[in-house]
């Protein structure tokens, strides 16, 4: 019995759900189309080449939710997940999660992606533990903003290694599923490294390695 970390954007999903966030908001008429689909894609490009400021993405990501709370957000995100999230769910996804469950392992999606968007993805994947980048709350309203360490790149280690400090649990013999190169940081620091489906630099680096290659999309 272990740890079994996984990224959950195109590795448990085949899409990537921040990205999605921003289109269906944009389909709701909740921001500016022509402004937030061209930052949108900005700062996706950004993370794809590994140049992503997290902490202006967040602020950017987050600000639509300014002033809501749980209770009015929570409409959105169930129909954000009936119509975007299920059409990208993975057969082999839930496989590879039950395969670690059989083995007593304790599951933790471990993300970039703010909690808002995921927590709802990893409650329908049936993942007890998420770790995200997390958004402000003053007196019940989300403020915008970003809180706390964001769990990207490095950051994905130091929220790791606090989680495990919290929970009582090893990161000995841990393994990590993941499709980029962003998280390289965590892929290093961890027992097994295994690319699902991944960009060409996390390819590249695992072939280098001797890391497991794995789709779950074939």
């Amino acid at each position: 019995m272990g740890l079994a970390l996984f990224d959950l954007d195109n590795t448990l999903i085949a899409g990537d759900s921040d990205h999605l966030w921003g289109d269906f908001l944009v389909s709701q008429g909740r921001v500016d189309a022509i402004e937030h689909k061209a930052l949108n894609a900005h700062f996706y490009d950004q993370y794809k080449n590994g140049e992503l400021n997290i902490d202006e993405y967040l602020t950017f990501a987050l600000g639509p939710m300014t002033g809501m709370t749980k209770e009015t957000l929570a409409p959105l995100q169930r129909q954000f997940v009936r119509d975007h999230i299920e059409p990208i769910l993975l057969d082999a996804a839930f496989a590879l999660l039950e395969q670690h469950r059989a083995l007593g392992d304790t599951l933790v999606i471990i993300t970039a992606t703010n909690t808002l968007v995921t927590q709802p993805i990893a409650d329908r994947l049936g993942v007890e533990h998420l770790i995200g980048c997390e958004a402000e709350i003053i007196e019940g309203y989300y403020t915008g903003k970003p809180t706390g360490v964001p769990s990207f790149a490095k950051g994905k280690v130091a929220r790791m290694q606090t989680w495990c400090e919290e929970n009582k649990k090893s990161m000995e013999n841990a393994v990590f599923y993941s499709d980029s190169h962003n998280d390289l940081p965590l892929l290093r620091a961890v027992d097994r490294a295994v690319a699902v489906d991944p960009d060409d630099r996390l390819r590249e680096e695992a072939v280098r390695k001797g890391w497991d290659v794995i789709s779950l999309r074939g």
